[in-house]
């Protein structure tokens, strides 16, 4: 199955927008084998817009030589000799968003030409669509287009949450479907993705994901969506919500001088783990107080469940404590059992626990835990 689990890679946007070429590409590519990426599950590399000419040629897309001059064939030849996927970008409008040639009424020959040049993976964007356009029935016809290729390409349909794409997407054949604005590199951008998304992930499961966007994680206001940036403690609570919630992981900064800290959060084996996991089951809202204070639980494999407290405060607001009654979870009293709690973060054993657990969380703070179902030691 294509997307069988949230996919996890790198993209271009971010950080360089209009700035590539297929040196940054392969260096790229180098960095996630080199760095531990590759091992720890991010396996595409991806171009997003800007890498064609202004003009079709012959009615094909055609890379331009002077960012690609070895073609995007021997590019995808090189990502694939290091284990990695390829990536590219399209549009279902007229022009992308950065005024290039796109796909509308051009999807079976472009597929055709993607699979040629190897592609693994295609974002399919959504600017200058016509208005008189069938949204629903543009990206079944570049799903039917890809499919027609006999190659698995994983589908990545972005359209920004226009016409409530979690209610047809999955059926028009996207593995992923975006279902937000764009993000930038300041808090209130990922918090309000969450907070916009996390009453709408329910649907998430193997096959198609909502994708709340491309992480900012480590851009610290650099590059093409950077603004003011984040301290490290919202990176890291930006990276827990979105592997919490199931969404894919793409991440938007530049790997080659990315800092330490944020290096090991996009790594955090616990956090990867709760979004990878082979149960695949989305995450539910257990609470919400005040639009601050988020309780989230989700079912894991092996007798496990995973809870998320997420504080979205004010940095300088001071701490609060956030309970979860194991009611909630479906554990209650009279079943006898115990909760023995890990941090999936440090990876510290918090202790085993009945009924209830509280966390104790300053503004822009997380926790996330894995409780293991237990029976009491008699």
């Amino acid at each position: 199955m294509t997307a069988k689990k949230p996919p996890m890679g790198w993209n271009s946007w971010n950080t360089f927008g209009e700035h590539i070429n297929e040196k940054l590409i392969m260096e790229m590519a180098d960095q996630l084998v080199n760095d531990g990426y590759k091992d720890a599950g991010y396996e595409y590399v991806i171009i997003d817009d800007c890498w064609s000419l202004k003009e079709r040629v012959d009615g094909k897309l055609v890379p331009d030589p002077k960012l690609f001059p070895s073609g995007m064939k021997a590019l995808s030849d090189y990502i694939h000799s290091k284990g990695l996927k390829f990536g590219m970008y399209s549009c279902a409008g007229t022009k992308t968003c950065a005024g290039y040639p796109s796909s509308y009424g051009h999807e079976f020959e472009d597929a055709r030409q993607f699979a040629e040049w190897g592609v693994d993976y295609l974002k399919y964007d959504f600017c200058n669509f016509p208005v008189s356009g069938d949204a629903k029935n543009a990206y079944l016809t570049m799903a039917m287009a890809l499919r027609h290729t006999g190659r698995d390409i994983l589908f990545a349909a972005c359209n920004w949450g226009k016409y409530d794409p979690s209610g047809w997407m999955r059926s028009r054949g996207a593995h992923t479907y975006r279902s937000t604005g764009d993000i930038f590199d300041v808090p209130r951008s990922y918090q309000d993705i969450f907070k916009q998304q996390v009453e709408n992930i329910e649907g998430n499961a193997p096959g198609c994901y909502n994708d709340l966007d491309m992480l900012i994680v480590g851009m610290h206001g650099k590059g093409n969506v950077g603004i003011g940036g984040c301290s490290d403690e919202q990176y890291l609570q930006h990276f827990a919500m979105w592997a919490f919630l199931t969404s894919p992981l793409i991440i938007g900064a530049d790997i080659r001088s990315i800092d330490g800290s944020n290096k090991a959060t996009l790594l955090n084996k616990g956090l990867i783990a709760i979004n990878q996991d082979g149960e695949c089951c989305p995450a539910f809202l257990i609470e919400n107080v005040g639009d601050k204070h988020y309780t989230l639980g989700k079912i894991l494999s092996g007798n496990r469940v995973a809870i998320g407290f997420f504080n979205i405060g004010e940095p300088t607001e001071g701490p609060c404590h956030m309970s979860i009654c194991f009611d909630d979870l479906g554990i209650h009293s009279e079943s006898g059992l115990f909760l023995k709690i890990t941090d999936a973060i440090t990876g510290e054993e918090l202790g085993t626990f009945q009924d209830a657990y509280t966390a104790v969380l300053r503004g822009c703070q997380s926790q996330v835990v894995i409780a293991e179902l237990v029976k009491p030691e008699k």
